[in-house]
């Protein structure tokens, strides 16, 4: 509070002198009074009001003066909001707002940055170029509706398509940037992006927008970006991938909300060629993969997120990827094998570790498949590598009975043969690499089902890619087929109905090994695990849970080394059988109960 003698001083009433007392007829000059103030607060007052007081020219010299001022050396540069109602927008969810957004972005960035803000409303936008140290503020009640309108929208010339796979899906967007910097996209708002309306009703015609396939707009589409964070945000319907960045670093997404489910290839987020990256506690519902990471994705975390897609969580596709972790997860509802690695030739999958993740009626659950390819001219490409990879302390159950439409979906999507009964599956052919794969406190319940039809079979196709092109699995638990250096601590396979395939089938395995191994059999299985020219394999401390077939089927001339150590085989109708040639002598049994 001032003095109400210094407020009437400020309207411009005369003032006594307070030393003269009421009777004084002496009047205090400017200078005397401030001379008696000591505040800084109130001497910041009076200047100003003495600033108003200079005459005109003066004044309008001063104005003059600060209007020459550089913004970017304001002291308020970077802190100014860019209410997008200001450079003419309406909100009212019909009136396209995209010049409108455009503006306030382009005048925050002209002025070194600051906060574009979304106020409550429905803002109907087309494609819109983020750019650096602009953070994009979408207000509790504000909503950025993606056009309905196909030809609101345009293809970002600067991001390729050629050269990399991996960049052909299309390149446009509602979101973009290219070469940006210090971006922010935030809530607790809401970006929706009406997918359903870039759905063709049937093969052959035109979704209603006018866009479908690779022209249908991303999320958010980033290209050599540097220094972005999504966070507090609802992300509902895309017609596409929602956040896309491409070759981009320093990229956090946080406390994100995804639901998209309305159209095909409705991915969660996509990460291609990016590093130093993390994803947490995130809720992504989605129709595709959830969490992908193609090319040379390095140095990523993904934490304390919920899970749930028709196809993919996790899924890995060309380059050299490594130095990823992922941890404290939960997956449900994922029909499309939550961990799944592909590769294009000459890819490398390397230091990877998934930890701490629950599993709800999920298929697959694990599928490494990889292999090398001959190009049309007969030329060989370098065969795919994956090693050192890591599941630990992984729980849930894996369904046979895979849904072919997600909760709150009208998304019809088939089933493959081979979906229902699957395993985990280890498969490299051609001369892939796969090796160093850890399992360690894995406890899985299996739909069961499988028929001894399916657990016969010798002839799997030698063939990589999705999951489910193998057909069905002929183990319910584990297929390994031309794998090295695998081992199996603390895991526990059963089954929720009966299955007549084995639990493990290894083919041309080597260095092998299974630690407190815990199996339900099936007394009308051919075995419990079947191994076909293995080498160096180990199991110490083995259960078997149930009345079951043969332990092991050892099949092929070329075992050798198979040493079974202590543990339980009591329920097993025998410890071993051979057959196709394979010898007793490959396997030892000790201290077998």
């Amino acid at each position: 509070m001032y003095p109400d003698t210094f407020l009437q001083h400020l309207r411009g009433n005369p003032l006594k002198n307070p030393d003269e007392g009421t009777a004084g007829t002496s009047l205090l000059s400017r200078r005397e009074w401030l001379g008696k103030m000591a505040l800084p607060a109130t001497g910041a007052v009076i200047a100003a009001a003495m600033l108003d007081g200079k005459p005109a020219e003066a004044k309008r010299k001063s104005e003059h003066k600060s209007e020459n001022k550089p913004e970017a050396t304001s002291v308020d540069a970077g802190t100014k909001v860019y209410n997008i109602r200001d450079h003419g927008a309406q909100g009212d969810g019909k009136t396209i707002d995209t010049a409108a957004l455009q503006a306030a972005i382009d005048a925050c960035n002209k002025d070194g940055g600051g906060t574009v803000l979304i106020p409550a409303g429905t803002f109907v936008i087309g494609a819109t170029e983020l750019k650096s140290n602009v953070t994009l503020h979408i207000a509790a009640g504000g909503t950025l509706l993606g056009s309905a309108d196909g030809k609101q929208y345009h293809a970002v010339d600067a991001i390729p398509l050629t050269g990399d796979t991996t960049l052909r899906d299309g390149n446009w967007a509602l979101l973009f940037a290219v070469k940006q910097t210090n971006i922010r996209i935030e809530g607790p708002g809401t970006i929706n992006g009406q997918g359903a309306q870039f759905r063709s009703p049937q093969h052959g015609v035109m979704a209603p927008s006018g866009l479908r396939g690779p022209q249908r707009p991303y999320f958010v589409l980033l290209y050599q970006c540097e220094d972005v964070t999504v966070s507090n945000i609802s992300l509902i319907n895309c017609a596409f991938h929602c956040i896309r960045p491409i070759e981009s670093k320093r990229l956090h997404m946080e406390n994100i909300y995804i639901h998209s489910r309305v159209n095909s290839n409705n991915d969660g987020f996509h990460f291609i060629s990016c590093e130093y990256a993390t994803v947490s506690n995130c809720v992504v519902l989605c129709g595709d993969d959830a969490c992908a990471m193609f090319g040379s994705c390095r140095n990523i975390t993904v934490t304390n997120c919920f899970f749930s897609t028709r196809w993919s969580v996790f899924r890995f596709g060309g380059g050299h990827a490594g130095n990823i972790a992922v941890a404290n997860c939960v997956l449900s509802v994922v029909d499309g094998c939550p961990f799944k690695f592909q590769g294009d030739p000459g890819s490398r999958f390397e230091n990877i570790s998934f930890s701490d993740i629950v599993l709800d009626q999920v298929t697959g659950p694990i599928s490494i498949s990889v292999g090398a390819t001959k190009s049309r001219s007969g030329q060989e490409f370098p065969p795919v590598v994956v090693r050192d990879i890591s599941f630990s302390h992984i729980h849930g159950t894996v369904t046979t009975s895979p849904a072919t439409t997600l909760p709150e979906s009208d998304l019809h999507v088939g089933l493959r043969p081979g979906e229902a009964h699957s395993a985990i599956v280890l498969n490299s052919v051609n001369g892939a690499v796969i090796e160093n794969i850890s399992f360690s406190d894995v406890h899985l319940s299996f739909g069961g089902g499988g028929t001894a039809e399916e657990g016969a079979r010798r002839d799997v196709p030698q063939v990589f890619g999705e999951y489910f092109e193998l057909g069905p699995i002929p183990a319910y638990g584990l297929y390994a087929r031309n794998v090295k250096g695998v081992t199996l601590s603390n895991v526990r396979f059963q089954t929720a109905t009966p299955d007549l395939r084995p639990a493990v089938v290894l083919d041309h395995a080597e260095d092998v090994a299974f630690n407190g191994f815990s199996v339900e059999g099936n007394l009308q299985a051919e075995s419990v695990i079947r191994m076909t020219d293995c080498k160096q394999v180990l199991l110490s401390a083995t259960r078997v849970l149930t009345p079951s077939s043969p332990f092991l089927d050892v099949e092929g001339a070329d075992n050798a080394n198979i040493i079974v150590d202590g543990g339980d085989l009591s329920k097993a109708s025998s410890p071993a059988i051979f057959k196709a040639g394979a010898s007793a002598d490959a396997v030892k049994l000790n201290n077998v109960t």
